[in-house]
């Protein structure tokens, strides 16, 4: 286990660093009411006062009820201000609008709503001089398990390296509400959705093989197609004359 103590304090000074060299004068995020927001708000909120929230449901009734409770008690215990931004009618016309040029298929219409919030994120950060702060894990990052341009997009993420275990025992030794930790991970895209029903495999096992090199066949097969054809969303955009 990590010294959650030592890695609190330098993660501190990462996310100080990045506000003096933007010249920003605070930091937005997400709060999806699960394990990883719940994080970033936290140690943000320990780096800079002037840290905001925003719970941004879309649709699913998830969203309205056990997720913004969630975030709603990790912002009340740290002292995190938050706002409530329904993008629902925004998802709604984009799909109207789209749809009257194109066929949109099921995996473009889950991603809007991870595309409208990080748009909306964005928009708060130009107008108040915040930084948007991303809160995607190692594990995610290797599964490529978030939404290009949505999710996967911030301006500094202090969880990076950290894998969903590993998220799980920082937040314990944080303190962070139980009804966090003790959920399901899901990204609250639609009814009954959860982040492992979706992937096929646990995050214990794709922790233990990222860390490792071991799982069994299934995990392991399904682990290494995850990161196979997701390379795309880990590299930067292809730009003609780049080596």
């Amino acid at each position: 286990m990590r010294d959650y103590k030592l890695e609190t304090e330098k993660r501190i000074k990462f996310i100080q660093d990045a506000l003096a060299e933007a010249h920003a004068d605070g930091i937005i995020i997400g709060n999806s009411g699960g394990k990883d927001s719940a994080l970033v708000m936290i140690l943000c909120k320990m780096a800079c006062e002037n840290t905001e929230s925003v719970i941004i449901p879309c649709s699913s009734k998830r969203n309205f009820t056990i997720d913004k409770d969630d975030g709603m008690a990790v912002s009340e215990k740290f002292n995190i201000k938050t706002r409530v931004l329904d993008i629902t009618p925004q998802k709604e016309l984009a799909m109207e609008a789209l749809g009257a040029i194109t066929e949109l298929n099921q995996q473009a219409i889950t991603n809007l709503a991870p595309r409208l919030r990080m748009l909306s994120l964005y928009a708060i950060g130009a107008s108040e001089n915040r930084l948007v702060a991303g809160t995607g894990n190692a594990s995610e990052y290797h599964m490529g398990y978030f939404t290009k341009w949505g999710d996967g997009a911030f301006d500094l993420n202090p969880i990076a390296d950290l894998t969903a275990t590993e998220v799980f025992e920082y937040l314990r030794y944080l303190e962070c509400p139980a009804a966090v930790i003790e959920k399901a991970p899901s990204a609250g895209l639609y009814e009954g959705q959860t982040d492992e029903d979706d992937m096929g495999v646990t995050y214990a096992a794709i922790d233990k093989y990222i860390t490792t090199g071991e799982a069994n066949e299934h995990d392991k097969a399904i682990i290494d197609r995850y990161h196979s054809r997701s390379g795309h969303k880990r590299r930067p955009a292809l730009r003609y004359g780049d080596k």
